[in-house]
């Protein structure tokens, strides 16, 4: 299993608790929940987050 470092959340974030965070692997990216580290977290390959990121910033998800 691939180690995860350098875990930070949005500099968005502001202390409403409600936030991931995102490490960088060399060949994976991952994802947990800043309420519950211990639960563990999913990666995913750096071209999907890549992808991920640009659909957020251009409303892809926006309901």
């Amino acid at each position: 299993m691939e180690c995860i470092t350098g875990w930070r959340t949005s500099t968005r974030t502001q202390g409403q608790g409600q936030c991931v965070e995102v490490g960088f692997g060399v060949e994976r990216v991952g994802v947990r929940d800043t309420k519950n580290r211990a639960a563990g977290h999913l990666t995913v390959e750096p071209q999907r987050w890549r992808e991920f990121v640009s659909g957020v910033k251009r409303g892809v998800f926006d309901s």
